[in-house]
């Protein structure tokens, strides 16, 4: 007879582990920049802000989608990732209008042949009232 686990029982096994890093802003609210159980690593959205100055980029869109993508980066890093472990991410945009423009930016950081899953969705509204936020799934690949 195979005995059944008790899922707290296996939710108490995981180790839940903050991942923190001064190469990216440091959090504006209650949450961590990322989180990795077992080999999965989950990563907060990321807005335009730079690290250690805690400065919006603005008033470029392509300046901000690119420093929303080095936070991301940079939080990867930490984790001993790269955007090659990125399985999912999620585009939140102020205005869909500005699709092409972050798309173009976004692209330039995988390999179209085994880039992640994705959405991107307009929002009403966004932390600190920026144009884009991105958050990434990333996960250990043997």
């Amino acid at each position: 007879m195979i005995k059944e686990e008790n899922p707290t029982e296996i939710l108490n096994r995981m180790k839940k582990e903050i991942i923190y890093t001064k190469d990216a802003p440091e959090p504006i609210g209650p949450y961590n920049q990322a989180i990795k159980i077992e080999r999965t690593l989950y990563v907060s959205g990321q807005i335009p802000l730079i690290p250690g100055k805690m400065e919006l980029v603005n008033n470029d869109l392509e300046k901000e989608t690119t420093q929303v993508m080095k936070n991301i980066e940079a939080i990867l890093l930490k984790a001993n990732m790269t955007f090659g472990n990125v399985v999912k991410t999620t585009i939140f945009l102020s205005d869909m209008r500005n699709f092409e423009i972050v798309n173009k930016i976004y692209g330039r950081y995988f390999n179209p042949e085994n880039a992640p899953a994705r959405e991107t969705v307009e929002v009403s509204n966004l932390p600190k009232y920026v144009r884009l936020e991105i958050s990434v799934i990333a996960s250990e690949i043997d």
